[in-house]
């Protein structure tokens, strides 16, 4: 059983322990029979010690009568079936506690928040949303209002509404979460992105700038100002744009290369691209840069100069996917000589095939790795955690 699901039982099952020996202890009045209810508890203690959790939850919520004082244990209960993935038990509790006439308007707040995080987990969207709707709306409780806007943020950014999640955390919640200033400028960037492609370039510049505003380190921000600048052929302005992700975040250099590269070329300026790729080599030393910095000098240049150049760099560091492409520049050398090599071809199949199976992106939250570079990662959902590995196999 996981670590996390053993604790919250365990407190789950001493906040019942508790209540049952409380219960014991009051007057007269409608005594409980306290052979059965020491045996409920017991028997369910037993099963999480054994390691059987469903069976363990059953007795304790059998066991646990609903009042105002044992809420809170319910409620934990119920987040314990959705922290399962049993999204479904969970609305059952939650559903149960509400309809209590004696909640007091707290533990109605608490139960509507938890209610809607059950719908949310079973997808149910609308009926997340208007529960959270109300929430905001009706609860006199700033703590329960702050975390329903969070949910209700999240669940628009899970349907791609960015506009509405942006409104709902903007600006309270965006000042005060550094997850949610990141999230705000992605969804601004989404929203630039849709306007771009619509043949709205002014407004896509509008909501880039303020993502710059709201998250002076969103590099996504720039790269699109950047591909704005290139759509009308103002290549020296998606240059200089550019130029300032290094800035913002030089683990990011790799992203600027393509679009950097294809400036230039629309210029017909391949020394200004030499002079500008080797002032960034000198500030990072990036595979991607050395490989595009070679092979643009190869093609200046000749074969020698890009073979002399991505040697000198790999005595710096070691890189297997520079070292992939020192080999590919090795048997064009032996081609042009009529002498190939064999070993070379031997050596260049099993390079590239541990670079054809390594990941070149990883979330810094998670530890997703792919190929692509993803704004939002698919596992843990979050913006701007996806970033390009490092090391003798990455960048």
């Amino acid at each position: 059983m996981p670590d996390a699901l053993l604790l919250a039982l365990l407190v789950a099952a001493v906040a019942i322990g508790w209540w049952l020996g409380r219960r014991e202890r009051q007057g007269n009045r409608n005594p409980a029979p306290p052979n059965t209810l020491s045996r409920d508890y017991f028997v369910g203690l037993n099963y999480l010690l054994n390691e059987q959790p469903d069976r363990a939850i059953e007795t304790f919520v059998s066991a646990l009568e609903v009042n105002s004082e044992t809420v809170d244990t319910h409620i934990t209960l119920g987040n314990l079936f959705r922290t399962r993935g049993e999204a479904d038990r969970a609305v059952k509790i939650h559903q149960n506690l509400l309809a209590r006439p004696t909640l007091t308007a707290l533990q109605s707040d608490q139960v509507q928040l938890e209610l809607s995080r059950d719908f949310l987990h079973l997808g149910l969207f609308d009926r997340s949303e208007r529960l959270l709707q109300q929430l905001i709306r009706d609860t006199s409780h700033d703590d329960i209002r702050h975390a329903a806007k969070r949910l209700l943020a999240d669940l628009f950014d899970r349907e791609g509404e960015w506009q509405a999640a942006f409104d709902v955390a903007y600006p309270n919640l965006v000042r005060q979460h550094d997850d949610l200033r990141r999230a705000a400028a992605h969804w601004l960037c989404e929203m630039a992105d849709q306007e771009r492609h619509s043949a709205s370039p002014g407004l896509a510049r509008k909501h880039l700038r303020r993502a710059l505003s709201i998250d002076p380190r969103c590099v996504r921000a720039n790269l699109l100002l950047s591909a704005l600048a290139q759509d009308t052929g103002h290549y020296r302005e998606a240059i200089r744009i550019l130029m300032r992700i290094p800035d913002q975040d030089l683990d990011m250099m790799p992203i600027v290369l393509e679009p950097l590269h294809h400036a230039y070329r629309m210029l017909d300026d391949e020394s200004g691209l030499v002079t500008c790729l080797e002032e960034l080599l000198e500030r990072a030393h990036v595979t991607s840069l050395i490989i595009l910095l070679a092979e643009t000098q190869r093609k200046r240049l000749g074969l020698q100069v890009a073979i002399d150049l991505v040697s000198e760099q790999l005595s710096r560091a070691p890189s297997l996917g520079a070292l992939d492409y020192l080999l590919d520049l090795y048997q064009h050398q032996q081609q042009e000589r009529g002498a190939p090599d064999n070993r070379l071809q031997l050596l260049k199949q099993h390079t590239h095939a541990l670079l054809a199976v390594r990941p070149r992106h990883r979330c810094q939250r998670c530890g997703f790795a792919g190929q692509p570079l993803h704004w939002q990662c698919p596992s843990c959902r979050s913006w701007g955690t996806t970033r390009p590995i490092t090391g003798i196999e990455g960048e």
